[in-house]
Parts: structure tokens; sequence; C-alpha cells
């Protein structure tokens, strides 16, 4: 069958947009890209969304031999419900980064969300009902071939909070397939959908702002999910960001310029030294006269809050602020990323950075083994794929880049694994804390807040000896990971020295640390790794860490617990530890059969007279 010419098919809800591009009516629109090639060979195409897999049916009618690739603007499943069928019929399938684990491994969705007492709003539920194989992600601010078309993807968070809009550029012509974002000029398909937190209004800000940056791609067209062409891409978007900006100052107590964040995220501290204003924990921005930039911390930027739910579809890393960084000053190249630790608000956008602009990542010698492994440790707040140190820089040190010089200290108490950076900038010295405290605090008038958590292995003496790191350094300006920058003077050095010997006294007098030093946690033994897989039958071995709290020797007898099915040779394994001394030992058990999930294995610990029970876990998954 000779392929129709450009603008000639027209059948029952099936239309051809501009050449080679059809729209074919389904639970969504889902829009087939022919393939350029010569007439001679076999005629293809990719499709962005599958519907109910209704395209299948009209390949033959527009002379399409088959569909090479499936592109997904998004994961709910008016759009994804036809997959099975795009795979049966060969196509690989492609997916948005962030929503891949709603394809891929949609049961654990299913499985696990709450339902009772249930405060997200998320239309995470409105997923497919079993998982689908897929090829792989899309790369996010880049553009690649799928069968011979070549499409650019671009971040659009909204309607769902990994949304992606896909460029394509034909005849001349930049045409947005831009998913659920908009439905026609000023309009979306649902305001629901962008709901993602009970009271909150993350979602329409975020609309608005997906709404300029796709207007600075100066598209022709715009092919949304759900609605007809939009070939005045601009002035639909601008209506729609008018509007939804209406909308979200309607929820707020006060009206909220997300346009000037957008545009203007940068404060500038020092002529080399930048704030940004928008990202979830500050991140700061070191200038270099060479035209490069180092980036300390890089999590949720232009972040319009935390959208109900920790599951990996709720978490949205992009690189919204990095036009105006080049734009306003002259940035070349984003050379470096430092990270002071390791927790999801100051890491999440390090991959994707180091992705799209060849950014190296340096991470403090007590952060990087963190980053490098999640599951090692029982943590909180990890992301939820490792993250590679390009280099790992070693605590109280310096190292210079470019003109600048940056001394590493290592920093323990917002978590153990911590790091403060010193570095003397347009003649103030300056120290990054990351998250150690608030630095607003005022004698007399407003606490100091230590911004301990036990579970991150905060240990109680922890802010004295950053009281005195302070002090040694002397910095006229300190810069948290939260909180507005402090100029520093002795004065408040000397109330950090108080706050830190305060919390000491607080800890003596609340735990009975005369008696036990059960430290601050009550952590005595650990197992590591906390998580892990491994083959049906198979040898799991642990480093078990055990510690004395007895203020004399005493003997640890440590006892392996493991599933029923499960073996373990070891029985009892005792280790002599003077007063206060930590030991490693190795365990050594087999995994039972068949696949299991979080297969829980304990450590059952008795110190001198001290017994505790199965006092630490880990979690095993058996595939």
């Amino acid at each position: 069958m000779p392929a129709p010419r450009a603008g000639e098919y027209s059948g029952d809800d099936v239309v051809e947009v501009t050449r080679g591009v059809y729209r074919v009516g389904d639970t969504c629109n889902v829009y087939l890209i022919v393939a350029d090639g010569s007439p001679s060979e076999e005629r293809t195409a990719v499709a962005v969304d599958f519907g109910a897999g209704r395209a299948l049916e009209v390949l033959a009618d527009l002379a399409i031999d088959r569909i090479t690739d499936v592109v997904m603007t998004h994961h709910h499943r008016d759009q994804a419900q036809g997959l099975p069928l795009a795979v049966e019929h060969g196509a690989r399938v492609h997916v948005p980064p962030v929503e891949v684990e709603l394809f891929r491994n949609v049961e654990e969705m299913w499985e696990t969300r709450p339902l009772d007492n249930d405060y997200n709003l998320r239309q995470d539920r409105f997923s497919l009902l079993e998982s689908v194989p897929i090829t792989g992600v899309v790369p996010e601010y880049r553009s690649a071939d799928f069968g011979g078309v070549t499409l650019y993807t671009l971040p659009t968070p909204g309607h769902t909070i990994g949304s992606v809009t896909y460029i394509l550029e034909r005849d001349g012509q930049r045409i947005g397939f831009s998913g659920d974002l908009i439905y026609s000029p000023g309009k979306v398909w649902s305001l629901a959908a962008s709901q993602w937190s009970y009271t909150a209004h993350e979602g329409p800000a975020i609309t608005v702002l997906s709404c300029y940056l796709l207007q600075d791609e100066n598209l022709n067209a715009l092919l949304p999910s759900h609605g007809d062409t939009m070939w005045h891409p601009d002035d639909a978007l601008g209506l729609l960001a008018a509007r939804m900006q209406y909308h979200v100052d309607s929820r707020r107590w006060h009206p909220w310029d997300l346009h000037d964040r957008l545009r203007n995220p940068f404060i500038q501290l020092t002529d080399h030294l930048l704030l940004n204003r928008s990202s979830l924990s500050c991140c700061y921005i070191v200038l270099s006269d060479t035209g490069e930039a180092l980036i300390i911390d890089y999590g949720y930027d232009m972040t319009t809050g935390l959208p109900t739910g920790t599951d990996r579809a709720a978490r949205r890393p992009w690189l919204a602020s990095l036009p105006a960084l080049k734009r306003q000053f002259g940035v070349t190249r984003i050379a470096v990323a430092l990270t002071t630790h390791y927790h999801d608000d100051h890491v999440a956008g390090l991959s994707l950075l180091r992705d799209v602009e060849g950014t190296e990542i340096w991470s403090p010698s007590n952060v990087a083994p963190i980053l490098d492994d999640p599951w090692k440790y029982d943590l909180p707040c990890q992301w939820y794929e490792p993250i590679h140190a390009d280099r790992v820089l070693p605590t109280d040190e310096a190292f210079t880049w470019h003109e600048h010089t940056i001394r590493v200290h290592e920093q323990p108490g917002h978590t153990l694994f911590a790091s403060a950076f010193e570095l003397h900038v347009d003649g103030v010295t300056v120290v990054f804390t990351g998250d150690q405290q608030e630095n607003l605090g005022i004698p007399g008038e407003r606490h100091e807040i230590l911004n301990y958590q036990y579970r991150n292995r905060f240990r109680i003496h922890d802010y004295r000896a950053s009281a005195e790191l302070y002090r040694r350094i002397a910095p006229g300006l300190l810069l948290s990971g939260h909180w507005e920058p402090r100029h520093v003077d002795d004065g408040y050095l000397d109330y950090l020295a108080y706050a830190g010997e305060d919390l000491i006294e607080m800890h003596e007098a609340l735990l009975p640390l005369d008696e036990l030093d059960l430290g601050a946690d009550g952590v005595m033994a650990r197992l590591i790794p906390y998580r892990s897989r491994s083959a049906p039958g198979a040898e799991v071995t642990f480093t078990a860490t055990v510690r004395n709290p007895h203020h004399h020797a005493a003997t640890a007898v440590l006892r392996p617990v493991v599933p029923a099915g499960w073996q373990t040779d070891a029985g009892e394994t005792s280790v002599d530890l003077a007063a206060a001394e930590e030991r490693e030992v190795s365990i050594v058990v087999r995994a039972g059969d068949g696949p299991a999930r979080r297969c829980r294995v304990a450590l059952d610990v008795t110190i001198g007279s001290l017994r505790l029970g199965q006092h630490t876990e880990a979690l095993v998954d058996i595939e």
C-alpha cells in the first residue's frame, strides 16, 4: 500500500496533524510519528503514549508496517493500559525515569500503598494493574533516537510528578507532545490529578513553572494527550500559566510570584557566591572567573514543595534553575558539585546534573561511601539509587578549584556522615554547615535549634566538637542547609559552645550514662549490609558490629535468628570486649528457597549481664 501524502489521511478519530505525525483517538490521544526513510524501506513509526492499543488496528490504513518504539509521557492507565499489546507487537517501551517503578514494578505500589486513613491524594493508583517489560528510561534534557525518530525529552511536571514532554523537529517545525500538562489554551484535562497532598498546592504551582519552561522551547505546535492540536503554543501556555497562578494564589495567604522564582532564583551573597532560593535545601554556587561554577549540595531544584509519599514516583529532580544561572551570571559550565551529607534533599539532582551537564561529583570521604551504597546502612533520607563520587575528598584537608581553596572538615552531629566546607571568598571566610543547626539563635531571645536526629547516628558530644571547629575557623558567615545566612560574631560562637554543652548535660540527665554508655541512639549492635539481595539457597554474609556499653570489660554473645527454611552454622559467637570497645565479626547464613521480599535476619545480643534480645535486624530480598 502506498503511503498517504502529508495531510491526506483523516479517518474516524485518526488525523494526520503534520507530515508523518498521526493522532489516533483512544483512551487518550496516541501519536504515531513515522520515521523518515527511503520509500523502498520498511515504514515504521514511534508511538507517543499507547492508550488501549487502538493504534495497532490502524497501522495498515496508514501504510505503517510496525511500531518500533513507544515513549510514555506519564504513567496513568489511560495512557498505558495497552502496553502489553505493544510488547506483544515487538515494540520497545521507554518511560519517564521518575515513574519507572510504576511501569516495571507496579505490583510494589499496589502491595504497599497505604489505603487506611489515607491523606495521599496523588493519583498513583491510576497506574497499570500489572507490570510491563520496559526497554529503559528516556534521557531527560537530552535528545535520543527512537527507531529513527529523534526526540528531545523535557521534564514538565504538573499532571503527574514525573511527566515529560517530547519535542520533535520536522520540516523546520518544533512540535511538542505534552501529555496532560495542557488540554487546550488555558485549560487542563484534570485539576484533581495535580493535587499531590492534602492541603498544599505543589502540583498546580509546578504546572505554572512547566508552562513557562515549555514556552522557552519556541514550539510551533502542541499536541496534548486529551484535546486538539494547539497551533499557538506560546499563547496557550501563557494563558494556562496565568489561570493556574490564580488558582495557586487562591489557596495561599499571600500571592506567590512563580515567574520571578523561575527567572530570578539566585541571591548574590558576594561577587563569587550565590544562594539558590528556589531549592528545597539551600544550594550554593561558587563562581570562578573562568566562567565555571561549583555547586554545594543539589537536591530538589526549583521546588514547589514535597508531595505526599516517599516512593520513587513522589520525588522529582530537575534542572529548572540552570538557565537563569547561565543567563544572568555567564556560567559556561557547572564543573563540580560538592555534598555536605547524603540526605536526599541535598543530593537528589546530582546524577541528573552529571548526566546532562557533565558535572563531576566530589564527596567527602565520610559521605561518599553512604552515597555509593544506600543499602549498606540503616539510615534515613537516602536516595533511591547509588550516587558514585568522581572524586573522594579527604577530610581535614584542602583542595583547590581554579582560584578557590576549599577545606573539608568532618562535622558529625546532624548525621554522623557529614562534612562542613570552609571557603575564603571575596574577603569573607564562609563555612557551609549543611543541616547542623539553624544558625538563627539569639541569646536571651530565640533558641538555637540543634538539628540532631538519633537515627542519623548522632552522638552526644558532636555539637561540642562543631562549636570548637567554628571557633578555630572564625568565619564571618555561616551558610546552612535550610535557613538564612548567619553573620558571625564572638557572641554567637559563645552561644553555640553553650548550646553544645547544654545538649550534653541534657542527655546525661535523661539517659543512664553513668551506669551504661548506651549512646544517643541506644544501638549496641548492627548488621551490615542492612539491605541486600541474594539468590535462593545462596550464602549471605553480614558484618556484625557490637559495642560494649559497660565501664568494664565484658563478653558479647551473638546469636543469628533466621527465617524458617534458612540455615546458619554459626550458633553463638562470643566476642571479648574492653570497656567501650567496638568490634566486628562475620556472620554467614544460607538463604531459603524461592523468591521472597524483605526476609528478616536478626541478631540476638547479650553483652555481659545486659540482655538485649533480638537487638538488630537486616533485610534480604531473595530473587
